[in-house]
Order: structure tokens, then C-alpha cells, then sequence
């Protein structure tokens, strides 16, 4: 071996010694170098957990906003669903009030017209009362007191059917 330059005591030296290198850095070294790579691994492996388990999170709590946005825009419309209706009541009894009101207004009015008619009417009457006993008076060329008089005028209106009742 040694045509080939292989030294056979020096091939067992670097072997011994390979060999001693390797068994105390084995015992020494390479278990502690093991347990590091291994509190990495588990270090990343927990990382790797943890992102995904804050990626759950994140997709569930974004689907709980979403659920909580898509409730709260229902409560919303349900809200101006509810408040068209209370706008829309309100009008309705608005239109009502002012309905009502007027159609006071305009009974009163007719009342008012009615009684202002009657008055009128009754006015219009006496006054009529007062000349037919004038021209009766002057006809007749004598006098009657003036209560017969209108007695007999309103007997005369009453038969006519123009007069319902006089005062």
C-alpha cells in the first residue's frame, strides 16, 4: 500500500483518532447540537401552529364581523322599514286631524250661514208682518191692534205653507 501512498500506521492513527473525535463529540457535542435542532423544530413546528391557528382566528372572527355586519344592516332596514311606517301613520293621521278640522270648519260654517239665513228670513218677515198690517190698516180704514194683525198674517203664511214658524 504504500505504491500508493497509503502509510498503514499513519491510517490507523488518523482512524484512532477519527474515531476518538467522533466519540467525544458524540457525547459532548452532538446530543446537545440534537437537542437544539430539536427545541428549533419544535419551536417552528409551534410557530407554524400558532400561525394557523391565529389564521382560524382571523378567517372566523372575519366571518363572525361579516355575520354581525350583514345582522346589524337587517336591524337597519328593519329600522327605516319601521320608521316609513311611523312617518307614513303619522301622516295618514295628520291628513286625518286636518280632515276632521275642516269638516268642522265647514259645519260650523254652514251652521253659522244657516243660522245668519234664518235670521235673515225671520228679519225679513216681521218687517213683512209690519207693512201687511200698515196696508191692511189703511185698507180696512180702521185699526186692529197690532197683535190680531199678526196673528191673522201669520195664520195666512201658515195656511200658505211659506212660513213654518215664526217667532
Amino acid at each position: 500500500m504504500e505504491q500508493l501512498g497509503i502509510h498503514a500506521p499513519s491510517l490507523l492513527v488518523y482512524i484512532v483518532n477519527f474515531l476518538l473525535l467522533l466519540t467525544v463529540l458524540y457525547f459532548f457535542g452532538y446530543k446537545r447540537i440534537l437537542k437544539m435542532m430539536d427545541e428549533r423544530a419544535q419551536r417552528i413546528r409551534d410557530g407554524l401552529g400558532a400561525a394557523d391557528k391565529a389564521r382560524e382566528d382571523a378567517d372566523k372572527s372575519q366571518g363572525e364581523i361579516k355575520d354581525q355586519l350583514m345582522v346589524a344592516r337587517q336591524e337597519a332596514q328593519q329600522l327605516l322599514a319601521q320608521a316609513r311606517v311611523m312617518a307614513d301613520r303619522y301622516r295618514e293621521e295628520e291628513q286625518d286631524k286636518t280632515r276632521q278640522k275642516s269638516e268642522e270648519f265647514l259645519a260650523q260654517a254652514r251652521a253659522d250661514i244657516e243660522r245668519e239665513r234664518d235670521l235673515a228670513i225671520n228679519q225679513v218677515q216681521q218687517q213683512f208682518a209690519g207693512l201687511a198690517i200698515m196696508a191692511a190698516g189703511k185698507i180696512i180704514d180702521r185699526s186692529l191692534d197690532e197683535e190680531t194683525h199678526r196673528g191673522l198674517i201669520h195664520e195666512v203664511l201658515l195656511e200658505s205653507g211659506r212660513l213654518e214658524e215664526m217667532p
